[in-house]
């Protein structure tokens, strides 16, 4: 990426408050003293303590330090995905303004801890990477509505982020989640999606997730009798996914509580017809 198609990214970022560096054969961050430094197939991009403040290494010294800081503070969302990331560095902390993150496609083993200081985050999207756990404090960004992590490699549910008040998709599908433990129960979640996993047993908390109305468990271990007697009697859950599971779906038709979800089936289709 030459030096005008560099420009041309901020100059769009200038204007929409997004950045996108999808793609582009990214692979690793490097620390020096004053910068982060991205080595990629084309040669040394770098990125200053600011953040995407981009400069050094011949074409990039033209760029003006308060163009880029002021592209600093309009960042609204960032897209790197696509790229052979293995670690975000943790200068992610003075993006404050960021709404929206993409880390899709790369292979990341974990996410930084100062992620947790973007208080306005209100969606993380880092699908197919390698995590194998969240930060321990994600639980407090009390703007988030998205999390989708399907394609990575978490073993246990993440339960930190039942704190979260305003979640309404959490994707936690192809992962290795073998249950869905106690203290599900204060999931604000609208959407829970945890298909392809190895789960086998689900706590009856799952019942009582005051704002869930999708559960997605499609090809997992579950047995019919695995399956709570509230969530099909007594929960919100209006659209449960089951398919591909060590039963037959008709078999649900012999649990009590199916004919009280098969009236919130219903009636939820109905508002869409």
């Amino acid at each position: 990426m030459g030096n005008s198609g560099l420009r041309a990214h901020l100059e769009t970022a200038e204007k929409t408050g997004a950045f996108q560096l999808r793609g582009k054969n990214v692979s690793e961050w490097n620390r020096c003293s004053c910068c982060d430094w991205w080595l990629s197939r084309d040669g040394l991009h770098a990125v200053q303590s600011a953040w995407w403040s981009l400069h050094a290494m011949a074409p990039w010294r033209q760029l003006f330090p308060e163009d880029l800081l002021r592209l600093h503070r309009k960042l609204r969302s960032v897209d790197l995905s696509e790229n052979k990331l293995t670690s975000l560095p943790a200068s992610v902390a003075q993006l404050k303004m960021l709404k929206i993150l993409y880390v899709n496609q790369n292979r990341l083993g974990s996410l930084p801890q100062e992620l947790c200081q973007l208080s306005k985050l209100e969606a993380l999207y880092a699908a197919d990477n390698r995590l194998t756990a969240m930060p321990a404090r994600l639980g407090s960004l009390k703007a988030l509505r998205t999390i989708c992590l399907p394609g990575n490699s978490l073993t246990t549910f993440p339960l930190g982020l039942a704190s979260l008040p305003s979640l309404d998709m959490l994707d936690l599908s192809r992962n290795h989640i073998q249950v869905v433990p106690d203290g599900v129960a204060d999931l604000q979640t609208v959407e829970l999606n945890l298909n392809q996993n190895q789960i086998s047993r689900l706590s009856p908390e799952l019942a009582r997730c005051p704002r869930l109305k999708v559960l997605r468990l499609e090809e997992n271990c579950l047995e019919l009798a695995a399956l709570p007697s509230d969530l099909l009697m007594t929960s919100t859950v209006s659209l449960l996914a089951l398919d591909g599971n060590l039963f037959e779906m008709k078999q649900l038709r012999q649990l009590d509580g199916f004919e009280q979800y098969m009236e919130r089936y219903t009636a939820t289709k109905k508002k869409f017809i």
